[in-house]
């Protein structure tokens, strides 16, 4: 099985390198010389790291088979992947998305939901989870708010906070925005 760690972004610079949005908690760990990635596109790769720098809060990946700027742009949006058995099977603290996705998002013993998706952020992981009527909630992926993950019995559990359910609720503001609109 493969698992995503990047997606290329736009060229910077004139010699081949690209920005990436880091999809792995240990990015100075993936992206190092020497690392072949498999890419979706498959006619994009295989690519093998040449260098790795940052700027800012912003990857910088120079690879070997990409020589300029124009060479850059023509692997823009392609997908960087790892395959699963080079990971390490000693880490229990955390889960990859595909791990979670497809897991029912439960309060209490209600299921509220199922998780689409899981968004890595500096400071915290947010689980997009989708409602029966097709709403989008963004569950901060914190031990306070999600205390369990068990994937062997397919769920989650979720101790929202007042109003998380309702945040992203569009009905709801509506009737708040349409009050004023008689006078």
């Amino acid at each position: 099985m493969q698992l995503q760690v990047a997606r290329i972004g736009k060229p910077h610079g004139i010699r081949g390198e690209v920005t990436v949005q880091v999809l792995t908690d240990a990015p100075s760990e993936r992206f190092v010389a020497g690392t072949e990635f498999v890419v979706e596109p498959a006619s994009a790769g295989p690519l093998t790291i040449r260098s790795a720098r940052w700027n800012k809060d912003i990857l910088l990946l120079g690879f070997e088979e990409i020589a300029d700027r124009n060479a850059a742009e023509a692997i823009r949006g392609a997908k960087l992947f790892i395959e699963t058995e080079e990971l390490d099977d000693e880490d229990d603290e955390g889960w990859y998305e595909h791990e979670l996705v497809g897991l029912e998002a439960r309060v209490g013993s209600q299921v509220v939901g199922k998780v689409a998706a899981l968004t890595t952020m500096p400071v915290q992981d947010l689980l997009t989870v989708k409602t029966e009527e097709g709403k989008e909630i963004l569950v901060p992926f914190v031990d306070e708010i999600v205390p369990e993950v068990n994937i062997e019995d397919g769920f989650i559990l979720i101790t929202p906070p007042a109003g998380l359910f309702e945040i992203n609720d569009d009905t709801a503001e509506e009737s708040k925005d349409g009050a004023g609109d008689d006078a």
